[in-house]
């Protein structure tokens, strides 16, 4: 079968302690009853897999898509994925109505060793859809701190001195590699972008109790063996302009690189159009954060309005969206690949 259309996917919602209402009341989506915490919007991870739909392939949960068709789906940057049998990335909506835990996840060999063969690590991207006056995030530890003094902040009850916070508000863009330690602050609402993995080590959870009425676990052995001490302060991502046509009204920023994806923020005025082909070297997710667009290659097309995410996969050939309103979008690719190790390395099987 030829993918020569864009795919978009039915979500799959997740209902933690510190959901809430606003991916309805911000942004405006159909959701489920109670307090809802995530919507997983492209996925085949295990832990919650996207069917597409609409169109021929409608139904399909994306984990079947890759099993069956692999590379055409992710390209040749993504040809690892395709010998391990995963999707690289995962896209979520999060409503942190209450404060996350305070967290940290590990990189693709820690978890290999210690999850599964497919689960991979977890760096993952935030970008901030709406956030209260005054928002902040948990983003990394103070200037020297160490496992010792971590724990032992812990075992006082002052880990709060250990933790730094970062102001957070609509339009930052957070890299949140593996080792990071990190929490969203109650009242944020983010788009994230991330490796395929459901893996979180919790060092701290607020000393809150979960919906059974017992403290939630928590997983400081594993999170001390993967945090980062050595990581220093970190801000959010700078925005770097990159070049369009001249002439052409589009506007492009870098708002996030990392070895395992690079996210850039489009802007296109009503009535223009991104005009981009996809051959075979990496799929695009592309999402609408403000304003409508049509998504249409050569097999069809679907209507991308605020906030929704597209997967267009790597073998789509010639694409166009269509900005119907003035449009400000996400669009996600696989970088590059480095110059290819030996087989046996972990980067060969991961």
């Amino acid at each position: 079968m030829v993918l020569d259309a864009p795919l978009a996917f039915s979500p799959r919602f997740q209902k933690y302690i510190w959901g809430g209402r606003n991916l309805e009341r911000v942004l405006g989506r159909t959701i489920p009853d109670g307090d809802v915490a995530e919507s997983w919007e492209i996925s085949a991870h295990p832990a919650a897999v996207t069917p597409v739909l609409g169109g021929p392939l409608d139904g399909v949960p994306l984990s079947e898509l890759m099993a069956r068709h692999g590379q055409a789906v992710v390209g040749r940057r993504g040809r690892w994925a395709t010998r391990r049998g995963v999707f690289p990335l995962l896209v979520k909506l999060l409503d942190a109505n209450r404060s996350l835990s305070v967290q940290v996840h590990p990189d693709d060999a820690y978890a290999r060793a210690h999850e599964g063969p497919r689960e991979l690590g977890k760096t993952e991207m935030w970008y901030v859809l709406w956030a209260r006056p005054g928002a902040e995030i948990v983003y990394g530890l103070e200037p020297g701190t160490t496992a010792a003094s971590l724990r032992e902040a812990l075992r006082q009850g002052r880990v709060g001195e250990t933790l730094r916070r970062v102001p957070a508000k609509a339009g930052d863009a957070f890299l949140i590699e593996a080792g990071t330690v990190h929490a969203i602050l109650d009242g944020i609402v983010i788009a994230e972008i991330q490796q395929s993995s459901n893996t979180t080590y919790r060092v701290h959870d607020w000393d809150r109790t979960g919906p059974d009425g017992l403290p939630r676990e928590l997983h400081l052995e594993r999170a001390l063996d993967v945090i980062d001490f050595e990581k220093g302060p970190q801000g959010p991502w700078v925005p770097e302009a990159l070049p369009t046509e001249e002439g052409s009204g589009l506007g492009r920023e870098l708002v996030s690189r990392s070895d395992k994806f690079v996210v850039e923020r489009i802007r296109i005025p009503a009535g223009s159009a991104w005009r981009g082909t996809l051959g075979g070297e990496t799929f695009e997710i592309w999402g609408a954060l403000e304003g409508v667009a049509e998504v249409e290659g050569r097999g069809g097309a679907i209507l991308l309005d605020a906030v929704g995410f597209s997967l267009l996969p790597a073998t789509l050939g010639p694409f166009v969206v269509n900005a119907r309103e003035d449009l400000t979008a996400l669009r996600v690719y696989l970088p590059e690949l480095p110059e290819l190790p030996k087989p046996e390395t972990d980067w060969e099987a991961a």
